[in-house]
């Protein structure tokens, strides 16, 4: 839900998360791992120096005019239309808000995960979120449009990005073989094809390789009926321990020293 405007079920969703949130900056709750999460990375202000960059780059591609033809596959075609697409309307339709996307650093470098999957580039600004954290750490992220995923490549290029590893291809196609080549995944974030379906086989893939210090990070978890049934197995799934949805995003962490938990956070 990166757009300024939400649909009607959106809209009957964050109702109900304003309802049931609670635990506004760590207040209330009793697991040292949450509190400190909540505390120190969620509600954490420090500014970070890849913020300034990303944000010059935000402005820089909001005012461009460059044309991309769009090829998609997730469920974001029918509310975006259209095959031709301006950049500076991608980073209003599609681009992670600069507030999640300041979340997705913080969580970053406090994990430290040795290597990042991404599954839905877009333009490439939430994979520079990512990557900024530590320019050393490898970032993998997958994009099934050709156009989309070579302007991302020539983004990174310019911001000299060199541990970014793009693949370009549909989810289903290459992600099965790229996880399959992996001892263990780090660290991934899921930010495409936002279908109840597709989000579902997508983690149960990742979930093969998932270890005690695996983050597994999903945006748009109320985009719709759909997403929001997903979401809700997804933390309910055994394997995961601590869970936070954060309205925009759902958080999950595998780490057995926990007592399996859900949290409804404010943010």
């Amino acid at each position: 839900m990166k757009k300024n405007v939400m649909n009607l079920f959106q809209i009957k969703s964050f109702i109900k998360y304003q309802l049931k949130a609670h635990y506004k900056k760590g207040y209330g709750l009793h697991s040292p791992f949450v509190f400190k999460l909540v505390r120190d990375i969620i509600y954490c202000q420090y500014p970070f120096y890849a913020f300034g960059r990303i944000n010059q780059l935000r402005n820089k591609l909001a005012k461009s005019s460059h044309l991309i033809n769009v090829v998609d596959y997730g469920a974001g075609s029918s509310v975006l239309g259209g095959k031709s697409r301006e950049v500076s309307g991608l980073v209003k339709q599609s681009s992670i808000r600069s507030k999640y996307g300041k979340l997705l650093f913080r969580i970053v470098n406090e994990t430290n995960p040795e290597s990042i999957l991404e599954l839905g580039t877009s333009i490439g600004i939430s994979t520079v979120y990512l990557a900024l954290t530590d320019k050393r750490r490898k970032v993998t992220t997958i994009e099934g449009c050709p156009e989309t995923s070579q302007f991302a490549g020539e983004l990174f290029d310019e911001l000299r990005c060199d541990s970014i590893h793009r693949i370009t291809g549909r989810f289903n196609d290459v992600l099965p073989a790229f996880v399959a080549q992996q001892s263990k995944l780090d660290f991934v974030f899921f930010d495409g094809h936002h279908l109840k379906q597709a989000t579902m086989d997508y983690f149960n893939i990742c979930l093969s390789k998932a270890e005690n210090d695996t983050v597994f990070v999903f945006d748009d978890i109320h985009w719709s009926k759909g997403m929001e049934e997903a979401w809700n197995a997804i933390y309910s799934h055994p394997q995961v321990t601590v869970s936070l949805d954060l309205f925009q995003l759902g958080i999950v962490f595998f780490r057995k020293e926990c007592q399996k938990q859900h949290f409804i956070v404010r943010y």
